[in-house]
Protein backbone atom coordinates (compact mmCIF):
# COMPACT_ATOMS: atom_id res chain seq x y z
CA UNK A 1 0.00 0.00 0.00
CA UNK A 2 1.63 3.24 -0.70
CA UNK A 3 1.29 6.18 1.91
CA UNK A 4 -0.68 9.67 1.09
CA UNK A 5 2.10 11.08 -0.80
CA UNK A 6 2.13 8.86 -3.58
CA UNK A 7 -1.46 8.49 -4.23
CA UNK A 8 -1.38 12.85 -4.32
CA UNK A 9 -0.45 13.96 -8.15
CA UNK A 10 0.67 16.60 -9.04
CA UNK A 11 -1.85 17.47 -11.42
CA UNK A 12 -3.77 18.33 -7.66
CA UNK A 13 -1.47 21.36 -7.38
CA UNK A 14 -2.57 23.10 -10.42
CA UNK A 15 -6.49 22.59 -9.06
CA UNK A 16 -8.79 25.46 -8.92
CA UNK A 17 -8.61 25.15 -5.45
CA UNK A 18 -5.25 24.63 -5.01
CA UNK A 19 -4.73 28.10 -7.37
CA UNK A 20 -7.14 29.96 -5.06
CA UNK A 21 -5.50 29.21 -1.71
CA UNK A 22 -2.43 30.79 -3.49
CA UNK A 23 -4.37 33.99 -3.77
CA UNK A 24 -4.97 34.07 -0.29
CA UNK A 25 -1.80 33.92 0.91
CA UNK A 26 -0.61 36.80 4.16
CA UNK A 27 1.58 38.77 1.23
CA UNK A 28 -1.15 38.75 -1.02
CA UNK A 29 -3.57 40.26 1.01
CA UNK A 30 -1.66 43.04 1.97
CA UNK A 31 -0.31 43.23 -1.25
CA UNK A 32 -4.18 43.92 -2.37
CA UNK A 33 -5.18 45.96 0.75
CA UNK A 34 -1.85 48.56 0.20
CA UNK A 35 -3.07 48.72 -4.12
CA UNK A 36 -6.91 49.74 -2.66
CA UNK A 37 -5.44 52.44 -0.19
CA UNK A 38 -3.05 53.68 -2.72
CA UNK A 39 -6.59 54.11 -5.69
CA UNK A 40 -7.96 55.77 -2.45
CA UNK A 41 -5.34 58.25 -1.63
CA UNK A 42 -5.16 59.14 -5.35
CA UNK A 43 -8.48 59.23 -5.83
CA UNK A 44 -8.70 61.80 -3.02
CA UNK A 45 -5.99 63.77 -4.43
CA UNK A 46 -7.47 64.16 -8.15
CA UNK A 47 -10.78 65.20 -6.06
CA UNK A 48 -8.95 68.26 -4.30
CA UNK A 49 -7.27 69.68 -7.51
CA UNK A 50 -8.23 72.89 -8.36
CA UNK A 51 -10.22 73.23 -11.88
CA UNK A 52 -6.71 74.94 -13.06
CA UNK A 53 -4.77 71.84 -11.99
CA UNK A 54 -6.97 69.68 -13.74
CA UNK A 55 -6.82 71.54 -16.66
CA UNK A 56 -3.09 71.05 -16.80
CA UNK A 57 -3.31 67.52 -16.76
CA UNK A 58 -6.11 67.70 -19.52
CA UNK A 59 -9.27 66.42 -16.78
CA UNK A 60 -12.27 68.05 -16.52
CA UNK A 61 -13.97 68.51 -12.97
CA UNK A 62 -16.64 66.04 -14.05
CA UNK A 63 -13.94 63.34 -15.37
CA UNK A 64 -12.32 63.91 -12.35
CA UNK A 65 -15.15 63.78 -10.11
CA UNK A 66 -16.49 60.41 -12.13
CA UNK A 67 -13.07 58.73 -10.93
CA UNK A 68 -13.06 60.17 -7.35
CA UNK A 69 -16.50 58.28 -6.47
CA UNK A 70 -15.30 55.42 -8.18
CA UNK A 71 -15.30 52.22 -5.33
CA UNK A 72 -11.56 51.85 -4.08
CA UNK A 73 -11.77 48.20 -4.60
CA UNK A 74 -12.60 48.89 -8.40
Amino acid sequence: MGSIDTIRSDASLSSPVARLRGRFTLQAVLVRIEKMAERRRTRRALMALSDSQLKDIGISRADAYREGIRPFWD
